[in-house]
């Protein structure tokens, strides 16, 4: 058990995949696109995050961007969230995930 205050070598601690979801607020996302700031707000995203895959699309009838990134500490989570809720009025969530090889290794480690 981690007691506060404990150190951590950080160096041990490798990347956690995430999938983000972030849904967009219409009328926010209606003006960008009006404004045509729509692509410039997508593209630094995608530059800042470098996602391994990128999806956009209707989820639940609004417009939603999922991404697959590695997050390689917590600490990412306010400048990874902000320009979704700052230039998107975007809710979000932020999951973590495996790929197959990830379920693999995880479960041999169950025996």
């Amino acid at each position: 058990m981690l007691r506060f205050g404990a150190c951590i070598d950080r160096k041990k601690v490798s990347a956690m995949r995430v999938l983000l979801r972030a849904t967009l607020d219409t009328a926010k996302a209606n003006e960008l696109i009006r404004e045509g700031r729509m692509p410039e707000v997508v593209k630094g995203v995608l530059d800042r995050l470098q996602p391994e895959a990128a999806y956009f699309g209707p989820v639940g009838g609004q417009r939603t961007i999922l991404l697959v990134f590695d997050m390689q500490d917590s600490s990412q989570l306010p400048p990874t969230g902000e320009p979704f809720f700052t230039e998107m009025n975007a809710r979000l969530e932020v999951t973590p995930i495996m790929n197959a090889e990830d379920l693999q290794k995880g479960l041999a480690q169950l025996h």
